[in-house]
C-alpha cells in the first residue's frame, strides 16, 4: 500500500533533521561547544594559532583537530564570518520537550519568540535568558532563527547551556503552559498596561513572555491567545526597543522582587 504524501513528507523531514549539522565558529563559541558534553562533535578546524589558545578544551573533548592554513581557511563559512581560525561541525542540541523545562521550579520564567528570525537577536535574547535565570527560550520551529554560527557566535557560549526549544504551533504552546498555571504576556507597544502592573499580584506564579518580531510585532492569533497584552512604559518620548533589549528587561522585571 503506497503511504500517503503527508506521511512521506513527514518521514523526509525527520531524515534531514536527524543528518542536519552545524557550523560553529569563533574562539568563544567553539571553546563552549568543546566543553559541553551533551553536545556531539563531528569535525573541528583550527589554525595553529587558535590550536594554542584552545588547547585545553581541545584535550577535553578528546577530538583530533585538522589544521588550516589561516589564508585558505577550509571550513564551509560564509565568507563574512568572523572564525578567528576556529570551526566545528556539530549536530544541533537536543532540549527535550517542553514539559521537561516548564514544570520544576518555583515562579518559573519563559520567553516565546513568535517568528523572530534574526539569529543575532536570538543569540543575545539567550545570553539575557541564561545571566537572568530563565528556564526556557522557546521559538518556532519554521519561520525562527535556529542553531547557525552567527547564532552561537552572539550567544557568546550561552548556546550550549541555556535551554532553546521549538515548537510546530506558538498558540497552542501558549495555551499548554496557560494549563500549567502560567500567566502568558504578549509585549504590545500599544498595549494599555504595564508589565509591573500587569505582574504586581502574579511575582510568585509562573510566567511566560512572548516577543514578537521587529516591525511585525505579536501575530494576531498570538495576541488573541496570550493573557494580557502589555508594555515596557517608557520615560521619554521615543518607546520602541530592540527585541533582544526588550526581553532582557521585560526578564528582569518578572524576576525582580518587590521590596
Amino acid at each position: 500500500m503506497k503511504k500517503p504524501k503527508w506521511v512521506v513528507q513527514k518521514e523526509q523531514a525527520r531524515k534531514a533533521d536527524a543528518a542536519a549539522t552545524v557550523w560553529l565558529f569563533g574562539l568563544h563559541a567553539v571553546r563552549d561547544a568543546l566543553m559541553n558534553p551533551k553536545r556531539e562533535k563531528i569535525r573541528l578546524i583550527l589554525t595553529k594559532n587558535a590550536a594554542d589558545k584552545l588547547s585545553d578544551a581541545v584535550e577535553a573533548a578528546g577530538i583530533t583537530p585538522e589544521m588550516t592554513d589561516p589564508r585558505r581557511f577550509s571550513a564551509p563559512l560564509d565568507p563574512g564570518s568572523v572564525h578567528q581560525g576556529a570551526a566545528l561541525e556539530v549536530k544541533p542540541l537536543q532540549w527535550g520537550s517542553l514539559e521537561d523545562w516548564a514544570i520544576g521550579p518555583a515562579a518559573p520564567r519563559l520567553i516565546l519568540l513568535d517568528r523572530v528570525s534574526d539569529p543575532h537577536n536570538v543569540g543575545a535574547i539567550l545570553r539575557s535568558a541564561e545571566v537572568l535565570g530563565a528556564q526556557a527560550v522557546i521559538g518556532m520551529r519554521h519561520h525562527a532563527a535556529p542553531e547557525t554560527g552567527a547564532l552561537a557566535k552572539t550567544a557568546s557560549g550561552a548556546l550550549e547551556r541555556q535551554p532553546y526549544l521549538r515548537v510546530r504551533n506558538l498558540a497552542d504552546t501558549i495555551t499548554e503552559l496557560q494549563a500549567m498555571g502560567y500567566l502568558v504576556l504578549g509585549l504590545d507597544g500599544e498595549a494599555t498596561t504595564t508589565l509591573p502592573d500587569a505582574i504586581a499580584t502574579r511575582r510568585n506564579d509562573p510566567i511566560a513572555l512572548v516577543l514578537g518580531a521587529e516591525g511585525p510585532g505579536l501575530r494576531a492569533k498570538t495576541k488573541e491567545t496570550v493573557d494580557h497584552l502589555v508594555k515596557i512604559d517608557f520615560p521619554g518620548a521615543f518607546g520602541s526597543l530592540n527585541v533582544s533589549n526588550a526581553a532582557a528587561i521585560a526578564l528582569y522585571e518578572c524576576q525582580r522582587k518587590e521590596a
